[in-house]
């Protein structure tokens, strides 16, 4: 999903200047993970009707993230890793790398919290949302994403990393105050912010359920009272025989009367006082914009399975390497093991190798997507 903000000074179980073989294997197959998996997301809502929806526009930017992960950040870590954490090239591909590196998470997070704000407007305000074009608000939405991330990662371009003796062996974040400006601009504000919009949304989708439960009620006691004035109704044999096909046919000079070709409703009551049910017990709802809010809120409350969960797994994958970087940064007595900064820095590479995994299980149309997808990919290998 995101780069790590400074490359780790040495692999697990590698010491400095030796080939870490592993961290190697590792890292090719989790660069291909990565790219297939992001591709399939992407060429899937380009190809698909059924997912070609603002929320999956979003999921198709964080999708391009990770693909500039994997292509443009990933392979330069790996051959850091693979040189024991020693980096051999220049200071100015390294300051290249670290501002990829930031601009990528910085865009990866601010996908998620746009995400979490289009949400938040389709469930509580859903007259106004527009779940089949992206419209201005959205684009506003997209467009602004990556803008911050390039503004916060645009200092490194500008030579902040470039400090008196700096050691061209590590290739790493030199400004520890640069650090922890680029840390809370790319975690710890962002993710409160969205964890309070989800936790807006679900509470907005429990009272929509509790009032859909309510009309439902409402509608099956109507239903029951028509049911009962109906079973009381005289037979069909009672009622009065039908007007002459003549007499049927026949216009009628004043316009105010009823014609004779229209029912009659009271000749059914003339033999008597039959029950009848108010229209006022009977709530229909003749405004087609509240159906199409309910309809909405029900499609969206489905789509909301999938995001929870992919942002449970940035915060799982990232929220170490963010508490582990600062740290490092703004305490100069704390000591962080390398090999724990490179663990943790592996497990946020990994996180965007999660996101088409997560959407494949927890998406019915993407995983249809994708089965059908890998079934003809397969049927043409074996022909």
């Amino acid at each position: 999903m995101a780069a790590n903000l400074s490359a780790p000074t040495a692999a697990p179980g590698a010491a400095a200047g030796e080939h870490n073989v592993p961290a190697l294997l590792f890292g090719v197959l989790l660069i291909v993970v990565i790219i297939c998996g992001n591709l399939l997301v992407c060429l899937s809502v380009f190809t698909e009707k059924a997912l070609k929806t603002t929320t999956n526009y979003f999921i198709v930017s964080l999708a391009v993230a990770d693909l500039m992960l994997a292509v443009l950040v990933l392979p330069l870590f790996v051959y850091s890793e693979f040189q024991g954490g020693v980096w051999t090239l220049s200071t100015t591909v390294c300051d290249g790398l670290m501002t990829m590196d930031v601009m990528l998470c910085t865009a990866s997070i601010f996908n998620l919290c746009a995400i979490s704000v289009d949400r938040f407007i389709a469930v509580l305000i859903p007259l106004n949302y527009n779940r089949k074009h992206v419209d201005l608000r959205q684009t506003v939405l997209l467009t602004g994403t990556w803008v911050v991330a390039l503004a916060v990662a645009s200092p490194i371009l500008f030579g902040i990393n470039n400090v008196p003796g700096r050691d061209a062996t590590e290739c790493k974040l030199e400004n520890d105050d640069y650090v922890l400006y680029s840390s809370v601009c790319s975690f710890f504000i962002p993710c409160p912010i969205m964890l309070l919009l989800y936790c807006g949304m679900f509470r907005g989708l429990r009272r929509w359920e509790e009032s859909r439960k309510a009309k439902l009620k409402s509608s099956i006691q109507a239903c029951r009272k028509l049911q009962e004035a109906a079973a009381s109704l005289p037979p069909l044999a009672s009622l009065p025989p039908p007007l002459p096909p003549i007499i049927e046919q026949e216009p009628t000079d004043n316009a105010d009367e009823p014609s004779a070709d229209k029912p009659l409703p009271s000749l059914a009551h003339r033999d008597g006082p039959v029950p009848t049910v108010s229209f006022a017990e009977i709530k229909f709802n003749p405004d087609p914009r509240r159906r199409k809010t309910a309809k909405i809120n029900s499609r969206e409350r489905k789509a909301m399975k999938v995001l929870p969960v992919v942002v449970g797994a940035f915060l799982f994958c990232w929220t170490p390497f963010f508490v582990l970087h600062t740290m490092r940064a703004r305490c100069q007595d704390c000591h962080v093991p390398p090999a724990l900064m490179s663990v943790v820095t592996w497990l946020g590479y990994v996180n965007s190798a999660l996101n088409p995994v997560i959407y494949t299980v927890f998406n019915t149309e993407f995983r249809k997507f994708f089965k059908n997808f890998l079934h003809r990919c397969c049927s043409r290998a074996a022909a």
